[in-house]
């Protein structure tokens, strides 16, 4: 006991709208059917978790976070409630700030533990059809800050396991309770597999319809990995988890499940880590930095990258700091400063030209290739247009090139190049091949389950106002406030343009 409020668990319990006692009864409750039928919590108890710091027993932190999962509609976890007993409480420092937003960076020997409960929370959320978005995005400063450090720092991967008697023993608090056991590499080579069906399905469309897969596929090798393996396959595994933590976090990203998005890139940089591999590590943390562009947030994209960077070490490959640069460059152009957009970009190409392919590119990198290098161009200049229009000239271009190279099934991607280059027409006062462009666009959205692509196409619609006495642009408006999605809800965003 602490002595200290909880303020993480205060916080929550206020949103909740229990009393003490209610929620003493539904601990009880809820602990009973899920096996635990001796457990006896009553209402002074409830207040030392609350006011005096006291962190219950297990299962009753397990028990609390389920409770408000399913009350608050989104996953919250034991340490998003304080109750983890080797690391910090619930207790913020003075100033109000967080030193650790979320919990992060835990201890090493918890990821697999966090890994598991996180998707077993969203699981439970997808089985309750709860929408699960009702959380804050930590800000990209406070998230890089607190990640900096525990980043630069090499992790021995047999130091960071758990010591064991038994190697095969696994420690159940804190994890589904499913059939998980050691593996071979045989079955970790057919995971790997697994992971670029997912990504090859995602691609072509979009992270709505494979999300609970990829996050049922996430939750069981955390139960595995919580056995001990060979390091060799230890480390295949770590990079099988970062694959899979970033693929659920970008289908969440996908579908609008912002707050879940962001916890997943943070466990696939901690799972990547473990594994020895920075560069991994850093690639999820850009992951989170062009969710915060496509946000609005692009100075927290920035702090993000400059952590994504400098944290990828040594033996980062130059196309894999290309894609690094593209995205910082976005972040750029998103504020208006053209000149730092024009030379980061000017980096990325010098550096995507440079990579000789003599070293294996990792399989996560294999899709950053000529197009996606056209494309996030294409977008830099597109959203720098919106405050210097001559740089719509030069979107047109690289969307071009970008489109002229799709032509392997990344359905997702040829739409934002279409929209790309819709908008930039728009910019560039040519309504009739803007009008071609967003109908090629609206043409494969249908089939597409990515959220992200009707937020961009509501973008471009903005600009079709100043032609809407054009017959043919008349009809592209109302086709497209036909097309979007409708609300799903208070709060969603729908069809609103």
């Amino acid at each position: 006991m602490s002595g200290q409020p909880n303020t993480r668990l205060a916080d929550l319990f206020g949103l909740a709208g229990w009393s003490k006692g209610e929620l003493a009864r539904l601990v009880n409750r809820q602990a009973a059917a899920m096996g635990h039928a001796q457990l006896a919590t009553d209402t002074s108890r409830v207040r030392r978790w609350i006011d005096m710091g006291e962190i219950p027993r297990d299962p009753v932190p397990r028990v609390l976070a389920a409770l408000f999962t399913e009350r608050l509609g989104r996953v919250v976890t034991i340490e998003d409630l304080g109750l983890v007993r080797h690391g910090r409480t619930g207790k913020r420092p003075r100033d109000g700030g967080a030193q650790h937003p979320d919990g992060v960076p835990w201890a090493p020997e918890r990821t697999a533990e966090v890994l598991t409960e996180f998707t077993g929370m969203d699981l439970m959320l997808n089985r309750r059809g709860l929408v699960g978005a009702g959380a804050a995005l930590t800000a990209g400063s406070a998230l890089s800050s607190a990640m900096h450090d525990w980043l630069h720092t090499d992790p021995a991967l047999t130091a960071d396991a758990p010591r064991l008697d038994n190697p095969l023993h696994a420690d159940p608090a804190g994890f589904d309770r499913y059939e998980a056991a050691p593996i071979g590499s045989q079955e970790i080579e057919e995971l790997e597999r697994s992971v670029e069906v997912f990504r090859a399905w995602d691609a072509a469309r979009g992270g709505g319809l494979q999300r609970k897969a990829v996050v049922g596929q996430l939750n069981e090798v955390g139960g595995i990995l919580a056995y001990r393996h060979p390091p060799h396959l230890q480390r295949r595994l770590w990079g099988v988890a970062a694959n899979l933590a970033v693929l659920a976090g970008w289908m969440s990203h996908d579908v609008g499940l912002e707050p879940t998005a962001q916890k997943y890139f943070v466990i696939a940089a901690h799972a990547a880590r473990e594994g020895g591999d920075r560069p991994r590590a850093g690639e999820a943390l850009s992951r989170a930095a062009r969710q915060m562009v496509h946000l609005g947030r692009p100075d927290e994209a920035l702090d993000l990258m400059k952590l994504a960077q400098s944290g990828s070490g040594e033996e980062v490959l130059p196309r894999t700091r290309a894609m690094f640069h593209t995205i910082e460059a976005w972040a750029q152009a998103s504020m208006g400063k053209g000149q730092a957009m024009r030379r980061t970009l000017g980096r990325a190409e010098d550096l995507f030209v440079s990579d000789k392919s003599d070293v294996e590119t990792p399989d996560w990198m294999q899709t950053f290739k000529d197009e996606d290098l056209y494309g996030m161009t294409a977008l830099a200049y597109r959203t720098l247009a919106e405050f210097e229009p001559g740089a719509a000239v030069h979107a047109q271009h690289y969307a071009e090139k970008a489109l002229s190279l799709r032509v392997d099934g990344r359905e997702r991607s040829k739409i934002f190049d279409h929209l790309s280059m819709a908008s930039a027409c728009f910019i560039a006062d040519d309504p009739e091949q803007a009008d071609r462009y967003a109908r090629l666009a609206l043409m494969s959205m249908g089939s597409n389950s990515s959220r992200r692509t009707w937020d961009r196409l509501r973008q471009m619609y903005r600009l079709t106002a100043e032609y809407a006495s054009y017959p043919k642009i008349q009809e592209l408006r109302e086709e497209i406030r036909l097309a979007l999605p409708k609300p799903r809800g208070k709060g969603g965003s729908g069809a609103q343009v």
